[in-house]
C-alpha cells in the first residue's frame, strides 16, 4: 500500500509531520481529517521516487533579467486574475504559468515566474515554490494556494484571491486618485512663491536701500525670509527628506512605531482614513483566508502582517493570544478598542452563526465605502483650506511689498 508523507497543523495551530498509508491520495487525505488535522501538504513517498528517477534532464536554464525591487501590486493583481481564469478552464498548473511567464516582459515578475515553474518541474508544490519568491508573493498569497492545494480547489482559491487583490487596489486607487489635486496645487504654489522669495523680493530690497526708506516690521522680516531662502535654498527640500527618513528610523523600532502610528491615529479626518482603510484591508484579508480554510490562527498571524501599523499588529497580537487561550474573537477585539462596535457585534454574529468570513467582508464593504466618503470629505476641506492659505500669503507679500512704496512715493511727492 503506498506511504504518503504529510504536514498538518493541528486545531491549535501546531505544525504536525507524520506518515499515513492509504490506498489513494484522496483516502490519505480523509483519514488525516479524521484525526483533526488540517492538511497543508501531502505527497506519495514511492512516487516522488520514482518521478526524480525517471526524471529527463532538463535544458539550458533561461537567463533572468537584472531587476531591483519587488513586483507592483498592479501587475500581481492582473496575474491573479489570469492565473484563476486558466485555472478555471482546466489547464495543468505547470502549462498555465508557462503561458503567463511567455507573455510577461522582463522584470520582477516574470524572474519569479521562471523561478516557481523550475521548482514545479522539480516536484515542489505551487505553494512551495512561490514561498521561495518573496519578492512576488506574499505570506497571504503562499498560504491561500497552500489551502487551495490541500482542499483541491485551487482555481476556487484563485479567484478568491484575485477578487480580494483587485478590491484593494480599486480602494487604493481611489485614494491616489483623490490626492493627486491637492499634491499638484501644493507643489505649483511652493514653487510660485519660491520664485517670488528668491528672485523678486530681492530686487525690491536694492530698490528700498538706494533710497534709504525706513522699512516697517513686516517687511523686514519677509526681506529676512527672502534672505534665507536665498543663502540657504537647499535646505528646502532636504529639511522635509531628513524629517522621512527620521521617521522611518524611528519606525524601526516597534515602541517608537507605535507611538508614531497612535499619533497618525489622532490626526483629523486624516486618522480617521488611516483606521478606516487598516481595518478594511486586515477584515478583507482575514476574511479571504478563513474562507479559504485556513486555520484561524494563522489567519490572524497573516493579517496581523498586513495591517501596517504596530497600534493593530498589537491589538491582533492580543486576539491571538486570547484564542489560543480558547476565547472567542469578540471578546479580546472589544478588548482592543481599535473597532467600532459595529465591527465587534458583526464578528460576534459571524462567529456564533458560523459565517464569520461573510460578516468579515460585509465589515471590509462597509469600511471601504466609509474611506471614500472620507478622502472625499478631505478634498473638500482642503480645496477651500488651500485657497485661504495661498490667498494668506499673497496678502502677507504684497502688504509687506506696497507698505514701504507707498511712503516712498509719498516722500518723492
Amino acid at each position: 500500500m503506498p506511504v504518503f508523507q504529510y504536514e498538518a497543523m493541528d486545531n491549535t495551530g501546531l505544525e504536525v509531520k507524520d506518515t499515513i498509508e492509504a490506498p489513494t491520495e484522496q483516502e490519505a487525505q480523509a483519514l488525516i481529517r479524521e484525526k483533526g488535522f488540517y492538511v497543508t501538504k501531502i505527497s506519495e513517498k514511492v512516487a516522488k521516487k520514482k518521478k526524480d528517477a525517471t526524471k529527463k534532464p532538463q535544458g539550458p536554464k533561461k537567463k533572468q533579467a537584472f531587476t531591483i525591487g519587488g513586483v507592483s501590486a498592479k501587475k500581481l493583481t492582473m496575474f491573479t486574475r489570469q492565473l484563476s481564469t486558466l485555472q478555471d478552464a482546466g489547464l495543468p498548473i505547470l502549462r498555465s504559468l508557462r503561458i503567463l511567464e511567455g507573455q510577461e516582459k522582463p522584470g520582477a515578475l516574470k524572474n519569479s515566474l521562471m523561478g516557481v515553474i523550475e521548482d514545479v518541474e522539480s516536484g515542489n508544490t505551487l505553494s512551495e515554490a512561490m514561498a521561495k519568491q518573496p519578492k512576488a508573493f506574499d505570506n497571504l498569497y503562499v498560504n491561500m494556494v497552500k489551502a487551495g492545494e490541500a482542499g483541491g480547489a485551487l482555481e476556487v482559491i484563485l479567484q478568491r484571491l484575485a477578487e480580494f487583490k483587485e478590491r484593494s487596489q480599486t480602494l487604493k486607487r481611489k485614494v491616489q486618485g483623490a490626492m493627486v489635486y491637492p499634491v499638484a496645487v501644493i507643489t505649483v504654489a511652493t514653487g510660485i512663491v519660491g520664485f517670488i522669495m528668491y528672485w523678486i523680493i530681492p530686487k525690491f530690497k536694492e530698490i528700498f536701500m538706494d533710497f534709504g526708506v525706513e522699512l516697517p516690521a513686516i517687511t523686514e522680516w519677509l526681506i529676512y525670509a527672502s534672505d534665507w531662502v536665498v543663502n540657504y535654498w537647499y535646505l528646502i527640500p532636504t529639511i522635509p527628506f531628513a524629517m522621512f527618513v527620521v521617521v522611518k528610523l524611528i519606525k524601526k523600532n516597534k515602541t517608537g512605531a507605535y507611538i508614531i502610528d497612535r499619533i497618525v491615529l489622532k490626526i483629523p479626518v486624516l486618522g480617521q482614513i488611516v483606521k478606516k482603510s487598516t481595518i478594511a484591508r486586515t477584515c478583507r484579508t482575514l476574511g479571504t483566508l478563513i474562507a479559504s480554510g485556513v486555520p484561524i490562527l494563522e489567519a490572524l498571524s497573516i493579517a496581523r502582517d498586513t495591517a501596517g501599523n504596530e497600534v493593530f499588529r498589537r491589538a491582533f497580537d492580543h486576539i491571538y493570544s486570547s484564542i489560543r487561550e480558547g476565547e472567542s474573537m469578540a471578546v479580546p477585539l472589544r478588548e482592543t478598542r481599535i473597532t467600532d462596535d459595529l465591527v465587534v457585534n458583526m464578528v460576534d454574529v459571524g462567529e456564533e452563526t458560523g459565517a464569520l468570513d461573510n460578516m468579515l467582508y460585509k465589515v471590509a464593504d462597509v469600511y471601504d465605502e466609509e474611506v471614500s466618503v472620507l478622502v472625499e470629505s478631505l478634498i473638500n476641506l482642503l480645496e477651500p483650506l488651500m485657497v485661504v492659505v495661498l490667498g494668506l500669503i499673497v496678502g502677507f507679500i504684497v502688504i509687506a511689498l506696497f507698505m514701504p512704496l507707498v511712503k516712498l512715493l509719498n516722500e518723492l511727492s
